[in-house]
């Protein structure tokens, strides 16, 4: 009797090197994703990669791992780029390849737009291992010749369905024809458009394909549920979802002006929350990320910029407030509970008018959303707004009679006006003082 092959569940047959094995057991890294497991080997093998997976599934280090040791193995010859599309999200990939590179001496750079360039410059003089960008910053240091490109061995785009969504194609392409014609280009995303097969063409060299889910699969640890709600009465069903769950949680709205009026309707009805979008800084951004991820803010409110950029494990529940733009967000939306191999849960809360976004929506998670009907909700009483007194309230201030008013009323009568008549309308001819000089010409 033959005794059945025995898969190997773990980080040791993909090829990767023992101290970095090392490190990523003291980081408790030891169970690879799908997308990890058939991504690592033929990257640290230096094949062209096109991985497709859902959000957080760990693709930053399907691609860190390889990119590490083969830069280790190179010395200080080449160098690594990865472009990504927000400015979160190229924090959270930093701090993830600092995790397991760090020990072994790694150095990145982030460029990002919000922070100061003479800082970046300082970074980059320090001979980086790696560089980490989003698109319009890299241009910018590329036109004032602060960095040149023609080291790069590996480029990685991550999350590139994101960056076309977001106008980033001619930065991309640009940025594209900078670094050298030989080098390895790891390409990762949660969906797969048509616009990033043409990239897939035109930049990368026979690249593997590697798709662990289909396109656009929504997590399957993540319960959906949907609401169908009138517009003036989304606040007060956020309002009872906020007092049913307890954990942190996170709501996505469609603007930055209505992920601030949303923040502050939370912080005026007594819970902890901020948000995260275009008019935030960089600081105040990071600031509210940290104080969502440590407990501070129970609430983060983000818009779209931030979908892909928030990696918070233990997420309980996440609310679409606002139905995405486009329906592929929506898989990003949702992604960000559910991580880790948890169980999640998301809410959405659509308009009777949005029937066509939902079904768009499900055409692309292929599934059905469990609609649920929406409770008898209870008008909100309308909250001070705390950060503007309203110069408006109270008492209208009395004004002074005018002493012209009507008599009938208790006004004094005009006085009768005596005196040079103000306006002389007498046609005056042409050529004399005062006259226009136009003659007879409006007579």
């Amino acid at each position: 009797m033959t005794t059945p092959p025995i898969t190997d569940t773990t980080f040791n047959n993909l090829g990767i090197a023992p101290k970095l094995l090392e490190i990523l057991h003291q980081n408790k890294f030891t169970t690879p994703t799908p997308i990890q497991h058939k991504s690592i080997n033929p990257a640290i093998e230096g094949k062209d990669i096109m991985g497709i997976a859902q959000t957080g599934t760990g693709k930053t280090l399907a691609f860190g791992i390889p990119m590490i040791q083969r830069l280790a193995q190179a010395g200080n010859k080449t160098k690594g780029l990865v472009i990504l599309p927000t400015r979160e999200l190229a924090l959270q990939v930093n701090e993830t390849l600092q995790k397991i590179g760090k020990p072994i001496g790694l150095k990145t750079a982030i460029l990002i737009g919000g922070e100061n360039m003479g800082k970046q410059i300082k970074m980059l003089r320090l001979n980086p291992h790696i560089i980490i960008a989003t698109p319009g910053r890299l241009i910018d240091h590329l036109e004032q010749k602060t960095i040149q490109l023609n080291t790069v061995s590996i480029l990685v785009l991550d999350e590139a369905d994101r960056m076309l969504d977001m106008g980033f194609a001619p930065q991309i392409k640009k940025i594209m024809m900078t670094v050298p014609k030989q080098r390895q280009t790891l390409l990762f995303s949660a969906t797969m458009p048509n616009e990033i097969v043409d990239i897939a063409k035109s930049f990368m060299s026979l690249p593997l394909r590697i798709e662990v889910a289909p396109a656009g699969t929504a997590v399957e640890l993540v319960e959906q549920e949907l609401f169908f709600v009138n517009k003036e009465d989304k606040a007060a069903l956020l309002q009872n979802l906020l007092k049913e769950y307890a954990g942190s949680i996170l709501v996505f709205a469609r603007t930055k002006f209505g992920a601030k009026k949303i923040a502050q309707t939370i912080r005026n009805h007594g819970h902890t929350a901020s948000e995260i979008h275009s008019n935030r800084s960089l600081n105040q951004r990071i600031e509210a990320l940290e104080g969502f991820k440590i407990g501070r803010y129970r609430v983060l409110v983000a818009t779209d910029i931030a979908a892909r950029g928030i990696d918070v494990t233990g997420i309980q529940l996440v609310i679409n407030y606002d139905l995405p733009t486009a329906s592929e967000d929506y898989v990003h939306r949702i992604g960000r509970t559910g991580r880790a191999g948890r169980v999640g849960k998301a809410v959405s809360f659509a308009t009777p008018d949005q029937r066509y976004e939902v079904k768009s929506i499900e055409r692309l998670i292929r599934k059905n959303l469990r609609v649920t009907q929406t409770p008898t909700l209870a008008r909100l009483p309308k909250a001070p707004d705390t950060e503007r007194p309203n110069r408006y309230a109270g008492p209208r201030p009395s004004r002074k009679p005018n002493p012209y008013s009507n008599p009938s009323f208790g006004g004094a009568s005009r006085p009768p006006f005596s005196g040079r008549p103000r306006f002389n309308n007498r046609r005056k001819p042409a050529g004399t003082s005062g006259s226009r000089g136009f003659g007879n010409r409006w007579r």
